[in-house]
């Protein structure tokens, strides 16, 4: 329990760092967007290409764990998006709502926390879980949402905007520009790889800060949203874990070890990425932030309850 808490809190902190500053005055009511814009434009493009330019195919080229990471956020992004298409909401916001019941906080709170339960072995199986989330659910959520915001009848224009929107967006073009020095063993130069590092290094503590900016806007409490919010959690930390264990152990038969760091991947609170997202496209931001900080906060018993589980 302890060792959960210890991760998590710096999280609540930078959440309630960006509140009080909005609280306070000491930052404005455009804060938000312009903090986020700053990390879709280039904190997290210099993230996605990082993580994706230092990969190598000898420890991500895992099969099964791939498989079973990847249906496992599958099943449930594709779940959640027909539920919440079924009752009315636009495709957009229903892409990001599943993309908030799929999308694990791998990178804030997986990789210490797997690294101090299972220790260095544990790093690849992160990295591979951490690869398909950002890059690969990402991109299936933007898809969508570029289909979602086209309103035009005829197929083929519709099809041209949305190829057009997806090759200027900064989140997809980075990782595809990352797999070229991964696909030819490239080195990246000393110079290029500390500014990356630096500029990546600030993408989730700057999409925290402005969560919290967020919240902190006085705003009317909605029922539904409450409800979409609890819908939301519950398919994150309890569905997706469900899901990917029974995958890894009745279909693909991993190792014991590899059951348990899939497992506890999938049962990871929602990361900042679909809020980001949000903001970006200028959608109703208001259930994706609360997602993020009430599976953040019930993580903390759900994922110490898994780990007594299995230690």
């Amino acid at each position: 329990m302890l060792s959960v808490v210890g991760i998590v809190m710096p999280i609540f902190a930078l959440i309630l760092a960006g509140w009080g500053a909005r609280r306070t005055g000491v930052l404005g009511p455009h804060a938000t967007g312009e903090l986020n814009r700053f990390v879709v434009w280039l904190a997290l493009p210099a993230l996605l290409f990082d993580i994706v330019a230092k990969a190598h195919w000898s420890e991500i080229w895992q099969p099964g764990f791939v498989a079973v990471c990847g249906l496992g956020m599958g099943v449930v992004f594709a779940l959640t998006l027909a539920l919440r298409w079924r009752r009315q909401r636009p495709l957009a916001d229903a892409a990001i709502d599943a993309l908030n019941a799929a999308y694990a906080n791998t990178g804030f709170i997986g990789f210490p926390l797997l690294l101090a339960v299972f220790g260095p072995t544990a790093l690849a199986p992160t990295l591979i879980s951490a690869i398909l989330t950002v890059c690969v659910l990402f991109a299936a959520a933007l898809i969508l949402i570029e289909i979602g915001l086209q309103a035009e009848a005829h197929p083929l224009h519709m099809a041209r905007k949305v190829a057009s929107s997806l090759a200027r967006n900064p989140l997809l073009v980075a990782p595809v520009l990352g797999g070229v020095p991964m696909a030819f063993g490239l080195a990246i130069p000393g110079p290029v790889d500390a500014f990356l590092k630096l500029l990546a290094a600030s993408a989730s503590p700057c999409a925290l800060v402005a969560l919290g900016l967020f919240l902190a806007e006085k705003r009317e409490g909605d029922a539904a949203g409450q409800g979409a919010t609890g819908l939301l959690v519950a398919l994150k930390l309890l569905a997706q874990p469900a899901v990917t264990w029974a995958l890894a152990t009745y279909v693909f038969h991993l190792a014991p070890a590899l059951v348990e760091m899939a497992t506890l991947l999938a049962a990871l609170p929602t990361g900042t990425g679909p809020f980001m997202v949000a903001e970006f496209y200028r959608r109703e931001a208001g259930i994706t932030a609360r997602a993020v900080l009430v599976s953040t906060v019930l993580s903390l018993v759900t994922v110490t309850l898994y780990l007594s589980l299995i230690r």
